[in-house]
């Protein structure tokens, strides 16, 4: 996974401006590294080769030229002249911007104005040291002595909907929907590791977030729950039900389970229940459908931040080609280089001695495979899948000591048809993909408080309906069970509130919680 791309901007033009088309397209840029003093008597053989000084380093006795490829022998031989070397490029670095973000519209919106809204996320906690999360004034939260400090997250799922929400425009990382740290957000941390809570702490956390918003001042409030369970709660329902009428818009996860049970808080008629499709707009298989699902956003293969270091990444080159890789869950953290070895399944001895092992899927466990490759001197191992597809595979409670990860059916061929030098690396990262209903609510939680800030004076029933009435239709024309009214759009939203007279009205517009599913589904073989 690449999470800092190149842009398509070099960060400095300017010699290139300085030179006339015929010049420019025969000349290469160098930095010339002289003997101390001798800089007037290089730039002579520059000039006498039909080169050019674009910039002196004097502190560093050199100088960058730009040379016809003709005249470059003479200068590497000028007595005067200890090296030449490429003047390379450098890109400016910035974000990846998960699909997502475009999808619902949110980069075609300001969130210049957001400073007048607070999103309150009642979840696992937030990373208070991530790299790519807002830690000015802005961010505050209510800790609890059961749960623990809301800026630590031990179950990272909190922190990766925070990303979703509000992930920093500073260069690194993702991008959320609402990205330069002018959002108001509060974080009520109700799970600790072992990822499950009670209605009645819910309910406590509603009562938090309302606080929150008095003590801040703040008019206009939206509230994201990426959790649920498949039993409702009367003191539960009706808190959320009062909580509409004091003007809070909540919303949260339609469920995970892939059938047609309601789940709750989603499946009260007082929030707005969030369905999970993919970046080619088809519900996710896993999403619940119910007649109280009302919007749809991404939730498939959503990259947002994790606590720092949490996660891990592969990265897998062969002989200076790269290949997408997905981590064996257990592997080790190491980076490794060797010659590639066909060791077929990976049940029988193969010559792996100091080298990287290419292993079929197949016949026994993935830790089984790379247990043999280990034993038999191998420094790594790349299983490829026998059937279409990226292989997610998972070592389970084995140990091993050698870096493992899985690729596709396709690369793996290719692999096996020309065996080459692997450089095969598993690292940290502070970012990570996950699927689930409650990737796709920070979604809708975003947008909707992205465009209640550019319509401050509308009330949250007039928000949640212009929600739904601009959200693009999928499925079944119309609103149906398993997209609701369609995928969310912020901008049309944003237009259809132009004439919103703050007017209250009715809690429900036809619309959807139970356990997520961090990540790919794993396999043990």
């Amino acid at each position: 996974m690449t999470l800092m791309k190149k842009t398509s901007l070099a960060l400095s033009l300017a010699a290139a401006s300085l030179l006339n088309v015929g010049y420019a397209e025969t000349q290469e840029r160098y930095i010339v590294k002289f003997k101390p003093g001798k800089g007037q008597g290089v730039a002579a053989s520059v000039a006498q080769g039909k080169g050019r000084v674009e910039r002196q380093l004097s502190a560093h006795d050199a100088m960058a030229v730009s040379l016809p490829a003709q005249a470059l022998k003479a200068l590497e031989r000028n007595p005067n002249v200890e090296y030449v070397e490429a003047d390379v490029k450098r890109y400016m670095m910035s974000e990846t911007i998960p699909y997502g973000i475009p999808m619902v519209q949110a980069d075609q919106l300001s969130d210049a104005a957001a400073s007048n809204t607070l999103v309150c996320i009642i979840d696992s906690g937030y990373d208070g040291q991530h790299e790519d999360l807002n830690h000015n004034g802005a961010v505050q939260g209510t800790s609890d002595p059961g749960t623990g400090d809301w800026f630590t997250d031990e179950n990272g799922h909190g922190t990766h909907v925070a990303g979703t929400i509000a992930g920093v425009a500073n260069n690194v990382g993702v991008v959320g929907v609402l990205p330069n740290s002018n959002l108001n957000l509060h974080i009520i941390k109700v799970f600790s590791a072992d990822g499950w809570a009670y209605s009645s702490g819910l309910v406590a956390a509603l009562d938090a977030c309302k606080a929150a918003k008095a003590d801040r001042q703040l008019d206009n409030m939206v509230i994201n729950m990426s959790l649920g369970g498949s039993r409702s709660n009367r003191t539960e329902m009706r808190a959320f039900e009062q909580a509409f009428g004091e003007g809070v818009l909540s919303i949260a996860a339609a469920g995970n389970d892939g059938n047609t049970r309601h789940s709750y808080p989603a499946s009260y008629d007082s929030v707005v229940s969030v369905a999970a499709i993919d970046e080619n707009k088809a519900v996710a298989d896993f999403s619940q459908q119910t007649n109280q699902v009302e919007l749809a956003a991404p939730g498939v293969g959503v990259l947002s931040s994790v606590p720092m270091d949490s996660a891990a990444k592969s990265d897998l080159t062969v002989d200076g080609s790269a290949y997408a890789s997905a981590m064996m869950d257990g592997s080790p953290i190491q980076s490794v280089s060797g010659d590639l070895v066909d060791c077929g399944t990976g049940e029988a001895s193969c010559a792996a001695s100091g080298k990287v092992c290419l292993i079929a899927r197949g016949n026994v466990s993935f830790a089984d495979k790379v247990l043999n490759c280990q034993s038999n001197g191998g420094i790594g191992a790349v299983i490829y899948n026998n059937e279409p597809g990226m292989l997610y595979g998972t070592l389970g409670e084995t140990s091993t000591s050698i870096p493992s990860v899985g690729i596709s059916d396709s690369a793996g061929a290719a692999l096996k048809a020309s065996l080459g030098r692997a450089d095969l690396a598993v690292s940290t990262d502070h970012y990570a993909y996950f699927d689930g209903t409650s990737m796709a609510t920070p979604h809708v939680a975003g947008v909707a408080a992205l465009v209640w800030s550019h319509n401050p004076t509308c009330s949250n029933s007039e928000v949640r309906t212009a929600l739904a009435s601009t959200a693009e239709d999928l499925g079944t024309a119309g609103r149906d069970d398993a997209y609701g009214h369609g995928l969310i759009r912020a901008y049309d939203a944003h237009l259809a509130l132009a004439s919103c007279t703050g007017s209250s009205g009715g809690g429900d517009t036809g619309g959807g919680g139970g356990s997520d599913k961090p990540g790919k589904g794993k396999k043990n073989r």
